[in-house]
């Protein structure tokens, strides 16, 4: 007996099954009960492992001599340990696996003695199904209870000898589930496993592309989610970009020292006419700015301009360019780019009276009531590990046109030849497919982030403009990961038929909780349910009825010296640790 009331019994792993699978003891981690589990792992050294190989394969060879000389007949499990037996030692001579003695232990508890024997009972029968023996400890009661404490103490030594892969099979957080993660060197964490014990991690840049997509209905945990996901790249090296329409990353890119740009703020600004950093210089680098240049001025203007008008325009903005000093040659493209403002003088001062129309047409975005976003150099360099475009701010009126700003800051970070992983957040995907340039940007992100070392992630509440247009399947189609969270009846015929989802499936996302969904890498499903550290819950945290309730402000993040109320609540989006 164990403290007052509580009653528990120790028992010892002594007799394993020939093979197994990923995460074969599971079932034991899982069973609905108060149970210990205690893996003792201790490395045999190689020489002690060779010698202990040889001795092996000297008895089985012998009894099989032995055997043959009287005439039996070969045993099949003789033979097929000594098959295993030569090849494990071939495999640790080449260095190519190791041995270790492996204790496995486990205490039940209880209330009663009653209650005690039939839980021992069940669990009995489930390693009898698992087809392992389990012997008690019964006159070593208090040594069997201290092994499974962690301490890291075994006071039973029933060991057996496993070698590398049989004890790689054992650990509780290995899951056949998710295949692509067995040769993942940098999975991330997304949550526990929403049918057994374990855990669920998956790895975007361990499988054929990087790009993801999330689906689900308002409130479902999808931005909760994301942070996780982001907060976990971040720290693995990745630089994260992040399209945020409705201003959700702002307070985690402060506490964790990214970068944040909110354009339609006072004097935040993206000079559409800037040129490549240092390092990404050519020779072409004034043409293609001019030709983006075009593209935005059309933007701007709402209608596409004639050729005569493009003339007038392409000599405006290369004449800017040689008035701030910036020729072909790319010593001079360190010197300070022109803005629209210059483009528009130089085109109101020309003889030619369409592009004095041009400049008249422009005049509102460089001396009139939209001049804040044009007219003067960028104001924050979009550089760092995080970067976060709000756009929440940006007057309807100049969405298009900001949207595409950002669009093309991100695309020229992709495609920088500096080589590092990067990754692409689009929030509220629904959004930004509204927009022609939006919708191109994330289909051409889609077809060629994967040669850039980028993986964009899509995510977005309203599964019929992802799935409804050819551009939205496009997407869809070429993202190795798909995470569905809580999905509303009126979209689940159509999330059912893009994803192939089973009855079973189909039931669990119209009732999944806030945080749990189905994630799929090709063939490879499995549910899960988001978790969190306290500090990770605090950041990620989207609720407004959650936000009010903790008091926070933008002061008030954690590791700013300030005490701040972080308890968990029912209302999170995710499960909190």
């Amino acid at each position: 007996m164990i403290g007052e009331g509580t009653h528990a019994a120790t028992f010892a792993v002594a007799g394993y099954p020939a093979e197994v699978g990923n995460g074969w003891l599971e079932p034991l981690l899982s069973y609905p009960a108060r149970i210990d589990v205690a893996l003792h792992v201790e490395p045999v050294p190689a020489p002690v492992a060779a010698d202990r190989l040889r001795k092996q394969r000297a008895r089985i060879e012998s009894g099989r001599r032995q055997s043959a000389e009287r005439g039996r007949l070969d045993d099949p499990v003789t033979e097929s340990a000594a098959a295993d037996a030569r090849e494990l030692a071939y495999r640790v001579a080449c260095g190519e696996g190791r041995l270790f003695d492996v204790g496995v232990y486990l205490t039940v508890f209880a209330d009663g003695e009653d209650e005690l024997a039939e839980t021992v009972a069940g669990v009995k029968s489930m390693a009898e199904g698992m087809l392992l023996h389990l012997v008690p400890a019964t006159f070593r009661t208090v040594q069997g209870w201290c092994t499974t404490l962690p301490l890291g103490l075994d006071a039973l030594k029933i060991r057996r000898t496993f070698d590398t892969d049989a004890l790689a099979a054992c650990f509780p957080f290995t899951s056949d589930q998710l295949t692509q993660v067995a040769a993942s060197t940098t999975p991330v964490l997304l949550g526990v496993n929403g049918t057994g014990a374990g855990l669920v991690c998956f790895d975007r840049w361990a499988l054929d592309n990087h790009n993801s997509v999330v689906l689900a209905r308002s409130g479902a945990g999808k931005s909760y989610l994301t942070k996780l996901d982001i907060l976990r790249s971040l720290y693995q090296g990745v630089q994260v970009l992040v399209v945020d329409p409705e201003q959700e990353y702002v307070r985690l890119a402060q506490a964790v020292g990214g970068t944040v740009i909110e354009l339609g703020a006072p004097d935040v600004r993206i000079n559409p006419f800037d040129l490549p950093a240092a390092g990404d210089l050519s020779s072409d680098a004034v043409k293609r700015r001019a030709l983006f240049a075009h593209t935005v001025v059309a933007v701007l203007l709402g209608a596409e301009l004639t050729a005569s008008e493009r003339a007038a325009l392409d000599t405006a903005i290369l004449a800017a360019y040689e008035q701030a000093g910036i020729t072909g040659d790319v010593r001079t493209h360190t010197r300070p780019a022109p803005t629209l403002v210059d483009v528009a003088e130089i085109l109101a001062a020309s003889d030619s009276a369409k592009a004095r129309s041009l400049a008249e047409r422009l005049a509102p975005h460089t001396t009139g009531s939209f001049a804040g976003l044009f007219d003067g150099p960028t104001t924050t360099t979009a550089d760092g590990h995080l970067v976060v475009f709000a756009l929440k701010h940006l007057p309807e009126e100049l969405k298009a046109v900001g949207t595409l700003l950002v669009l093309d800051a991100i695309w020229r970070q992709v495609s920088s030849p500096q080589p590092r992983r990067r990754l692409c957040v689009v929030d509220e995907a629904w959004l930004l497919m509204r927009e022609p340039a939006g919708a191109r940007f994330l289909f051409r992100m889609a077809k060629a982030a994967r040669k850039h070392w980028a993986g964009l992630a899509v995510i977005t509440q309203d599964a019929a403009d992802l799935l409804g247009t050819d551009l939205g399947q496009a997407v869809v189609a070429n993202a190795a990961t798909q995470i569905l969270l809580r999905q509303a009846p009126q979209a689940i015929d159509q999330v059912t038929t893009a994803f192939r989802l089973s009855a079973g499936e189909r039931a669990y996302l119209l009732s999944a909780v806030q945080g749990s969904g189905l994630i799929v890498c090709g063939t490879s499903r499995a549910a899960f349910h988001a978790i969190a550290s306290e500090q990770e819950g605090f950041l990620a945290e989207t609720n407004p009825a959650v936000l009010a309730r903790l008091a926070v402000t933008d002061e008030d993040t954690p590791g700013s010296g300030q005490t701040t109320d972080i308890r968990p609540s029912s209302d999170s989006e995710g499960e909190v640790l």
